[in-house]
């Protein structure tokens, strides 16, 4: 993908110095002349943004600007390129003024490539800690080792930050021009907006013993009913909501070919041309299934980066 756009929260410019999680001299030195961002779990692991337009700014603070102790101790997420090295804690986050909480479903895509890299480094890391404080092996406490890169049981057993892999696919038609069509699914979980239904591509959970090339041919197959073919890779982006790895695709099926939902995924799925989909990037209204306004996905996501390649004809 060098030289193309990247998916939202692809992006960074850290280096992630490994070999210094586990030298505790040199973490405390560089914990001194660090910038931390401070995340709040209590409040789905918001940080503090500066700016109204894009790019924001992430705000990170001096080790001794925390407004009180933190949660857990500082996690290590590695040194920019001017050399001072980026640190992550939980905590409340402070009172600073001309600053506002966010999500990083939020504004993902309108941080620069360094704030992106940190935020999501960092989410994923604290999503890990807060559901891994005992041991699946023995039950027992873990506390947090390697700077934050590891957890380790009174008995020495050690667990790493898990990533899950899951595959999302944008299935199209084949067809150039305007008139070419892309499929997309309307989740059964999915919360609803008067007047406002989404639509965004089919995703899934890779599973035990399976490839992702596999989990794509299954998961259409499953929510859809519709069978793809020239399955390309996409991209990757993390997903730290709370611990996946997005690998997305795009894949070619028969437009006619009937769609058979399986209700318990997908609430409504249907054919969407080029034309409707640079519609609805345009805000216009785009109906579907009783009138209600079409929505794509947000704009942090990888769905809409697919979305994007496909409209572009990158497929």
């Amino acid at each position: 993908m060098t030289g193309e756009p990247a998916p939202p929260l692809a992006r960074s410019t850290l280096d992630r110095a490994a070999h210094r999680r586990t030298d505790p001299g040199w973490l405390a030195e560089a914990w001194e002349q660090a910038r931390v961002l401070v995340l709040d779990s209590a409040d789905e692991g918001r940080a503090l943004v500066r700016g109204a337009a894009a790019p924001l700014e992430l705000v990170l603070v001096g080790p001794g600007e925390l407004p009180e102790v933190p949660r857990s101790v500082p996690m290590f997420l590695g040194i920019e390129p001017d050399g001072v090295p980026v640190f992550a804690v939980d905590s409340p986050l402070p009172e600073l003024a001309g600053t506002r909480r966010v999500n990083l479903r939020e504004v993902g895509h309108l941080l620069t490539d360094r704030d992106a890299g940190i935020f999501t480094t960092a989410l994923a890391l604290l999503n890990w800690h807060v559901r891994h404080g005992y041991s699946s092996s023995t039950g027992h406490p873990t506390q947090v080792d390697e700077a934050g890169w590891s957890r380790v049981d009174p008995g020495g057993g050690r667990i790493w930050p898990r990533t899950d892999p899951a595959m999302i696919v944008l299935v199209h038609d084949g067809v150039a021009g305007p008139d070419g069509r892309c499929l997309l699914g309307n989740n059964a979980t999915w919360p609803s907006t008067p007047g406002q239904r989404r639509y965004s591509c089919l995703a899934g959970y890779v599973e035990p013993g399976e490839s992702a090339e596999a989990a794509v041919l299954r998961e259409v197959r499953e929510e859809v009913g519709v069978a793809v073919e020239e399955i390309g890779y996409a991209g990757s982006q993390s997903w730290p909501f709370p611990g996946s790895l997005m690998l997305g695709f795009l894949a070619r099926a028969d437009a006619d070919a009937p769609i058979r939902v399986d209700p318990a995924e997908i609430a409504h799925a249907r054919w969407f041309t080029r034309r409707e989909i640079g519609a609805a990037l345009a805000d216009e209204p785009v109906r579907v299934e009783g009138g209600d306004r079409l929505l794509l996905p947000p704009p942090s996501s990888i769905a809409l980066f697919l979305v994007h390649r496909w409209l572009d004809g990158h497929c």
